[in-house]
């Protein structure tokens, strides 16, 4: 007997901007409160869609970005949770006033479980932060990386500058459950 499936958005559904990044550090910019993925929800082969747009600030020598997309529990640290997909370091343009960026992606859940038994592989695609245009994460092949689908999650992004000399700013953070 098939099951029946449909493509749901996960709340809460933002309608302020996350807190900008200024720092050259890995910085949170998800939307309060946290996009959660309840515990026990997901199961393998169900696929996750990101879709995130915001707006960065330069200076003349703004060094370069890495953009990434996160997983884990609501509580714990961006730099403590499982890296979904991260790009290479991004040579970011110069000299930029509130230059809009965006960034769609997949996941897609390998394995369910504990500790780090479940597993997300994912792509994302990073536009309007280079003179390439568009860039993907990352930029060798993806690699599943475990997680715990027993516990709420919630997903992030996050940014790491080289410099501390520019801005970096999320408007919208939106996840999709589909399968």
């Amino acid at each position: 007997m098939s099951r029946q499936y449909w493509v749901a958005p996960l709340p809460p559904f933002h309608t302020a901007d996350g807190t900008a990044a200024t720092a050259a550090a890995l910085g949170d910019l998800s939307p309060a409160p946290p996009v959660v993925i309840p515990a026990r929800l997901l199961e393998a082969g169900v696929r996750l869609e990101f879709q995130a747009f915001g707006r960065y600030t330069s200076t003349a020598t703004p060094g370069t970005v890495t953009v990434g997309l996160y997983i884990g529990p609501p509580a714990t640290a961006i730099g403590s949770v499982a890296v979904a997909a991260v790009t290479a370091a991004l040579t970011v343009q110069a000299s930029q006033t509130n230059r809009s960026w965006r960034i769609e992606g997949n996941g897609s859940i390998r394995t369910i479980g504990s500790g780090t038994a479940a597993t997300i592989l994912g792509l994302l695609e990073v536009s309007n932060i280079t003179t390439n245009g568009t860039d993907l994460a990352p930029a060798t092949a993806p690699a599943a990386v475990g997680f715990d689908s027993t516990v709420d999650n919630s997903v992030r992004i996050g940014v790491t500058p080289s410099v501390a000399t520019g801005s970096w700013q999320l408007h919208y953070l939106g996840v999709r459950l589909v399968n």
